[in-house]
């Protein structure tokens, strides 16, 4: 707990001295005059222009709920050549209702980030040196079970809600607005998981975040992804390929590639995520996560 609270008072003081500090590099660099719009003004709101964490794809559900709450705590390593980031992230998932609805929290605890001058200047990052920490969104979500273990696919509704919670906004790191999407999820068990179970599963919904366009200060987004699992014993391997689709078309439209593995034991479990971006977010990233998994639901 000492080491948090010194963490968070760091983060404190570094953004005092931030505040204190001349742009006069700045005004410069991006000819900008007193008269001219304010700083917030000349950021892109969109993936393509932020930090990895800033407006992810959102995980791709598999159409069905689990009876066991997880705490889960994950270190993720972004790769990219004008901004390798790291991270530590943190997940609560609990079911009730005899597991037909749950909610899901999640957000980044911490983010090192230290990215080039060009992608300073490209993203009209006022962090003259471009190496810093900072905190990221929250998400809370809600899930519900509106099909499960019939002859209909299984089918899961979530909505979720982004806060605007992220920090070193000069740093553009993060959007600094609120956001929501929701999202329908089907999958369909086929074999047996004692022996190979295979599951392909889908998702299609609708994603939008508030930006700074006086004209038009909301961004929508169409959201999609597929996928296929397979299962053995307490092993699962899958991969999906996800994103959404912005109107705007100003780097809104990010496009990526996953592979998991996970493997169960007991109450506990790990899981290893790669991540590859095909459009509008370029980065390649490892996460390796662990998970307690606690009492199922009655």
């Amino acid at each position: 707990m000492k080491y948090i609270i010194s963490i968070l008072l760091l983060l404190i003081a570094s953004g005092t001295l931030k505040a204190q500090e001349d742009y006069t590099w700045w005004n410069e660099i991006h000819h900008w005059e007193p008269g001219m719009p304010g700083w917030r003004n000349w950021l892109t709101i969109s993936p393509a222009y932020l930090g990895p964490n800033a407006l992810p794809v959102p995980e791709v559900k598999r159409g069905f709920l689990t009876n066991k709450s997880e705490i889960e705590l994950t270190a993720s390593n972004h790769f990219h050549s004008g901004d390798p980031t790291q991270d530590l992230s943190g997940r609560a998932y609990i079911p009730f209702a005899k597991g037909k609805i749950a909610i899901e929290m999640y957000g980044v605890l911490l983010e090192h980030y230290n990215y080039t001058t060009e992608i300073r200047d490209e993203r009209v990052s006022r962090d003259k040196d471009g190496t810093g920490y900072a905190i990221g969104d929250f998400y809370f979500s809600t899930l519900i079970q509106l099909v499960k273990d019939r002859k209909f696919p299984n089918t899961m509704f979530r909505a979720a809600l982004k806060t605007a919670s992220g920090t070193n906004l000069e740093a553009v790191r993060y959007a600094d607005s609120p956001g929501y999407f929701f999202d329908v999820s089907i999958s369909e068990d086929l074999g047996n998981a004692e022996h190979v179970l295979f599951r392909p599963y889908g998702m299609l919904g609708f994603y939008s975040w508030q930006t700074n366009d006086e004209l038009n200060l909301q961004n929508d987004a169409f959201l999609y992804g597929l996928g296929a699992d397979i299962e053995k014993n307490n092993w699962r391997v899958g991969a999906s390929w996800s994103g959404y689709y912005g109107y705007k078309d100003n780097g809104d439209r990010p496009m990526q590639l996953n592979a998991e593995v996970r493997k169960d034991y007991g109450k506990k479990a790990f899981r290893l995520q790669y991540q590859h971006g095909l459009h509008d977010w370029m980065y390649r990233t490892v996460r390796f996560s662990f998970i307690w998994k606690l009492n199922p639901v009655e």
